[in-house]
């Protein structure tokens, strides 16, 4: 996949970074896009306009409030070109100016006013970026929509060491590829739900499993490597989300559920490979339930299946379910199948050594209305691979498929 016509808007705020950028440019011009750049004031105070205007052919834009470029509205019409924003490096200030919504310079204006995907490649101190208020801006700015893309960890200009360090331009360049590209599923919707929820018991307490989340971000990621655009609802997990995948984070079923079913009218295949709660306790404690009794009864209610609600309230999209199963594996995968209404069913043991929930390798028995498709013991990422693969065959054929 490459770049190829694609206009790419790249803001460079101010960082020891921005000396990547300029090779940034180069890479996504070698790929075949057209690149503008937009500067801030603190990324002049490291390299100059004119360094980026040889670069990318293109005029530098470096303020808001330019009365040639502004006599037309220019920022607008900027905005309006761009099929995507790319900011590299984004700053722990302007991630946060982002969050808040401000339009105190030029970029931040773009990234209002434009309908187009904005992408942020964060670089800064390991400490900034480990701080909670840049984080709950990174958190926020991805439920928004904004895909981040890194940071990578490694040695830094102040001489520490840890993560914060701005992907390598080629890196950005390829993620972005894919994220653009026009592989098989160019312009499809594909939402997936991975890993576990949690089900309140009291304030420290709760009802969960071992879902590591592992097998869902490997077949997020693959997912957009065929060129979909993706959307990841995760339960809590200690991954990182694939860089050109949008990750929203949800802790309950209930919460799952009202993530999904916000973005489920646009989603052409649906992929449930999380493992939601089936139960739920009627009552949540508002203190700490103390040891005091020798035995403590919970009463507990059926959360409500996103799986056969996105099935029965979006019927058109295509529909995949997980089943982790220790006995009559295609027994219950078949009825699974069938009871929810899916198009596939993509089975696994969880009692096989070195299979299943925390490990790094599965196997999966796909279950169609038409039988079963074995896929053999291997890594996660590589059987996601294969799972996607078959997915994506199974779809074409579908009456589901839309060109």
């Amino acid at each position: 996949m490459s770049l190829a016509g694609r206009k790419i808007l790249l803001g460079v705020t101010g960082g020891i970074a921005v000396y990547k950028s300029a090779d940034l440019v180069r890479r996504l011009k070698e790929q075949g896009a057209e690149v503008r750049v937009v500067m801030t004031a603190g990324a002049q105070e490291f390299v100059t306009p004119l360094t980026f205007q040889a670069v990318s052919g293109n005029e530098v834009r470096t303020a808001l409030f330019d009365r040639d470029a502004e006599a037309a509205m220019g920022h607008i019409e900027l905005a309006r070109w761009a099929d995507v924003i790319l900011v590299a490096p984004a700053s722990a200030d302007f991630i946060a100016r982002l969050r808040a919504g401000m339009a105190n310079d030029l970029l931040t204006t773009l990234c209002l006013a434009t309908d187009a995907k904005v992408v942020i490649a964060p670089a800064m101190n390991r400490l900034m970026w480990a701080n909670e208020a840049t984080r709950e801006n990174c958190i926020t700015l991805e439920q928004r929509g904004v895909i981040m893309l890194g940071p990578a960890s490694g040695s830094q200009a102040c001489g520490e060491v840890g993560e914060g360090r701005m992907l390598e331009p080629l890196t950005i360049a390829d993620d972005l590829s894919r994220l653009m590209g026009k592989g098989p599923l160019a312009g499809k919707q594909v939402l997936l739900t991975a890993g576990p929820t949690l089900e309140p018991i009291d304030p420290v307490r709760y009802i969960s499993n071992n879902s590591s989340g592992k097998m869902g971000y490997a077949v997020a990621d693959a997912a957009a490597r065929l060129g979909a655009v993706v959307t990841l609802v995760s339960g809590p997990v200690t991954l990182d989300a694939p860089p050109h995948v949008q990750r929203v984070w949800a802790t309950s079923a209930e919460e799952m559920l009202s993530a999904v079913m916000a973005r489920a009218a646009e989603a052409d295949i649906f992929i449930a490979t999380a493992a939601v709660a089936d139960y739920r306790p009627t009552q949540v404690a508002d203190n700490k339930i103390k040891k005091q009794n020798e035995s403590l009864n919970i009463a507990l209610e059926r959360t409500e299946d996103i799986l056969a609600t996105v099935a029965a309230t979006y019927p058109a999209a295509f529909t995949v379910g997980f089943a982790a199963e220790t006995d009559k594996l295609l027994e219950y995968a078949r009825g699974k199948l069938e009871r929810k209404q899916l198009d596939l069913v993509a089975a696994n043991w969880v009692n096989q050594p070195g299979t299943g929930f925390n490990a790094d390798q599965n196997a999966l028995t796909v279950v169609s209305a038409e039988g079963a498709h074995e896929l053999p013991v291997m890594s996660k990422a590589d059987l996601a691979t294969e799972l996607m693969n078959y997915v994506l065959a199974q779809y074409e054929q579908s009456p589901k498929y839309k060109n």
